[in-house]
């Protein structure tokens, strides 16, 4: 039976990543400029309620800091590249933000639930995502952590899912949004089943590579 979500984008490439990057970087300013404005681009569940839904979007473009979006462009600069290589720009850019998107949703019915009403921020979700497709497409390829510890990708999935799920259940409370990043991990996943028909168990356990283009 086709799947209707499977129609794949012709392949170009078109460095979407740098733009992305871009985009980070010019909202970071205006937000330095005009530091209000945090408040109509950041996810807080009261504000979406009251109609502000693009905050579901918007949220990932937003940092608190220098070393907040440093961080968070480092890992789209490094991982992003080579997954828009294998996905295509068009396809890429879906991932990013639908993968992004979604975690910011499941945090706000979480948040919402729970009664918390925090401020939700940054780009880190979807950047979750793409390392997870990185460790999918490039299972065995090596990095170096604080340049100096070598870990394969696909470890270094696990290892990030094992803190990611101590800090969340340790501290559920903690202003870094654990949980945010562990739904970017869950949707990448979901992705790469339902619309690109890839298990990505299998890609990580066994190394096996499933070409996009």
């Amino acid at each position: 039976m086709n799947n209707p979500l499977r129609k794949p984008f012709r392949y170009t490439y078109s460095n979407i990543s740098f733009i992305l990057i871009g985009l980070n970087l010019a909202v970071f300013m205006i937000n330095m400029i005009v530091p209000d404005s945090m408040y109509y681009l950041a996810m807080i569940p009261s504000f979406v309620l009251n109609g502000f839904i693009w905050q579901f979007v918007t949220y990932m473009f937003v940092h608190s800091g220098i070393t907040h979006i440093a961080f968070n462009m480092l890992g789209l600069f490094f991982f992003g590249q080579a997954v828009e290589r294998e996905m295509g720009s068009r396809e890429f850019l879906l991932f990013y933000l639908l993968t992004g998107t979604l975690a910011g949703v499941f945090s706000f019915i979480v948040y919402f639930f729970t009664g918390m009403n925090v401020v939700l921020l940054g780009a880190s979700g979807a950047v979750y995502a793409v390392l997870f497709a990185y460790a999918v497409y490039f299972p065995d390829s090596k990095i170096y952590i604080f340049g100096i510890l070598p870990l394969k990708a696909r470890t270094l999935v696990l290892v990030y899912t094992a803190i990611e799920l101590f800090s969340q259940f340790g501290s559920f409370r903690s202003g870094v949004a654990h949980l945010t990043h562990l739904a970017g991990f869950a949707f990448a996943f979901l992705y790469f089943m339902i619309r690109l028909g890839i298990n990505p168990i299998d890609q990580l356990s066994g190394g096996r590579r499933n070409p996009w283009r």
